[in-house]
């Protein structure tokens, strides 16, 4: 009789726990679509992405963004510090540490290394290594969790994301969860100094690229599983639509080739757990008290696409096999290949474009 009263003691307090543990997620309801099938169609799984091979150095935490330069890879670690290796990992060079979390870079046309910092903001490096805050805040509400940028070929304004204005760096599980709707498209103006809301109420603003000719601006959605466009010129500039919408799984970063080709990384597949409490907000939040304590149900899985000017998709590459390169949160092209980065990975990858494309 002993073991029935621990064991109802123990069933009880997990109830309680699920239900009573503090936690400031605040799930708001919505309603997804049905998830596209990974079995069949233009997002059958397959393995185009066993055979990535690594470039740079081994050893390194979370290689997230990624610039090619003079057959050098420039990127940000997990612990703060941007790097620049040769493609071989044998050179290494520290440019700068940030004291936060480097998620995104581009180049300005003047030369300066302009890095989303997840914790930092919007900052630059400068020749002689000097960083220089840029901004931290717009419309007098600070950024949470700054994460990505592309700069427009007049070096005139830099595009870039606050992912979360409630949660910051390393709480992107809460913030996804929640759906609070919180995250902004900003434009930073680098002759006033001043910073402007494009978009707001995104959900989870993440990658950040312009499409031709500084046309657009495509910002993934990774809580909506959706690429939101905002129209720069033309008739229809000032407005903002769907580029693609009801994607399989969480987009990460976003790249566009400069001619004819947007890559996006996707985190991992879309989890049916998740999705399938998503009208249930009280439910949701026993799930983050879960995941206090549990591991966040995602899938280990290479995954990245490629679509072309009109966000169709002209490229489906993936790994679920063990031992597989994930979480890729980057990809770039850059002449004959495809370059990968990731989050959490301890190296980074690429793949010939060749093969990228092939049908």
């Amino acid at each position: 009789m002993r073991w029935r009263r621990l064991v109802l003691l123990l069933i009880i307090a997990v109830i309680a726990f699920l239900l009573l543990m503090p936690t400031k997620v605040k799930p708001v309801a919505w309603t997804p679509a049905p998830a596209p099938s990974l079995a069949e169609g233009i997002y059958a799984e397959n393995q185009k992405l066993k055979g990535v091979t690594r470039v740079g150095p081994e050893g390194i935490e979370g290689p997230e963004a990624l610039l090619l330069e003079d057959e050098f890879l420039i990127s940000g670690l997990h612990d703060g510090r941007l790097i620049r290796t040769s493609l071989d990992g044998k050179t290494r060079n520290v440019l700068a540490d940030t004291g936060g979390r480097p998620l995104g870079l581009a180049r300005h046309p003047s030369g300066l290394l302009v890095i989303a910092d997840g914790i930092k903001g919007l900052l630059s490096l400068d020749a002689q290594g000097r960083l220089i805050p840029l901004t931290t805040d717009a419309n007098g509400l600070a950024f949470g969790f700054t994460d990505d940028v592309a700069i427009d070929k007049s070096g005139h304004y830099a595009y870039f994301s606050d992912a979360s204005s409630r949660w910051g760096y390393g709480h992107d599980g809460e913030a996804i969860i929640e759906h609070g709707g919180d995250g902004r498209l900003l434009r930073y103006d680098f002759q006033s100094g001043k910073t402007s809301v494009l978009l707001d109420k995104l959900e989870f603003a993440n990658g950040v690229t312009l499409g031709p000719d500084d046309a657009y601006v495509l910002v993934n959605e990774t809580g909506a599983y959706r690429i939101s466009r905002y129209w720069l010129t033309g008739p229809k500039a000032g407005t903002h639509d769907l580029f693609i919408d009801n994607l399989p799984g969480l987009p990460d970063n976003l790249a566009f080739n400069g001619r004819d080709r947007f890559w996006v990384a996707l985190y991992a597949p879309r989890n049916a757990l998740l999705d399938g409490t998503a009208g249930y907000p009280f439910v949701r939040k026993m799930i983050v008290r879960a995941l206090t304590v549990l591991p966040k149900p995602v899938e280990k899985r290479g995954f990245v696409l490629g679509l072309d000017l009109d966000g169709k998709v002209i490229a489906n590459l993936q790994d679920s096999s063990s031992g597989n390169y994930s979480p890729i949160t980057t990809a770039r092209e850059y002449g004959d290949w495809l370059y990968f980065g990731s989050l959490k990975a301890s190296h980074m990858t690429r793949m010939p474009l060749k093969a990228a494309l092939k049908q």
